[in-house]
């Protein structure tokens, strides 16, 4: 049997054709009063996850575990 895709982590990131996995930033919900304007322009971006922590999201996203 094949193993399946981790949907929670499906919602929340997407691998790039290159092998990037892309991410929304945090913080962004609420109280953004208080937050500066550059503050706010960079969360706009989507985040870059590298590493240890991208090649778990990657083989945890691939869907014959």
């Amino acid at each position: 049997m094949p193993g399946k895709t981790h949907k929670g982590l499906a919602k929340r990131f997407k691998v790039t054709a290159t092998g990037k996995v892309k991410h929304r930033n945090a913080n962004r919900g609420h109280l953004m009063g208080k937050k500066s304007g550059n503050r706010k322009r960079r969360l706009r971006q989507d985040g870059v996850r590298t590493g240890f922590n991208a090649a778990y999201i990657v083989e945890a996203l691939r869907p014959s575990n």
